[in-house]
């Protein structure tokens, strides 16, 4: 299976969901690391979903700033890739990767609290040390003209994610406006089986699918 684009899912939680976004041809699943996150994955059942999948990167998430605890969790963890939320950490931390398994980072952004003026000056600052930026909106967010005017320059020098505004419908048209490098896409809650994102998930990546 393959798809259109690079795709990474965030907040994975569960088997169920893992293993449908791997047989899919996603290239990346992320699973936070934080224990005080509602979609935190301790490292028990993190190995165990981790042992099923194939084929894809693993993305370790943490919204924590605080290097020392990001440095236990990557021992712990030893994610194929790691998402900050905070460019500041990333010189320091590829400094302590270099001598162990080449480890990449991508840096999440959330777009709702930046003008485009921080947004530009951010990138410029804080990409330089990130392989991919993950464009998200804790918001809902309005992919309008000037958005995707401003998106679309970024992505031609940045490798961008774009985390929001996607949906089965406009999914082809972004992609084709935009050159971004990939889309993200968040996972669901297994509690709530077929619940809307899930159900949303997977008509993105079914549209998505190479024919």
């Amino acid at each position: 299976m393959a798809l259109k684009t690079l795709v990474k899912i965030s907040n994975v939680t569960n088997l169920s969901d893992a293993r449908y976004c791997a047989g899919m041809g996603v290239d990346m699943l992320g699973f936070s690391m934080d224990a005080d996150s509602p979609d935190y994955v301790d490292p028990k059942k993190f190995g165990e979903i981790r042992g099923w999948v194939a084929g894809v990167q693993i993305v370790g998430e943490t919204t924590s700033t605080d290097p020392e605890i990001i440095e236990q969790l990557l021992s712990t963890y030893q994610p194929d890739l790691l998402q900050v939320d905070e460019a500041a950490l990333l010189p320091y931390l590829s400094t302590l990767t270099k001598s162990e398994n080449d480890l990449r980072f991508i840096l999440r952004v959330d777009v709702a609290q930046l003008t485009f003026d921080q947004l530009d000056t951010l990138l410029q600052t804080g990409a330089s040390n990130a392989d991919y930026v993950l464009l998200e909106s804790k918001g809902p967010m309005h992919l309008d003209t000037d958005v995707k005017e401003l998106l679309k320059r970024q992505a031609s020098r940045y490798p961008i994610l774009l985390g929001t505004g996607i949906s089965a419908e406009n999914v082809h048209q972004l992609l084709a406006d935009l050159s971004v490098r990939g889309i993200a896409l968040s996972g669901g809650v297994e509690e709530q089986p077929g619940n809307k994102e899930f159900g949303e998930l997977m008509d993105i990546l079914e549209a998505i699918e190479e024919e």
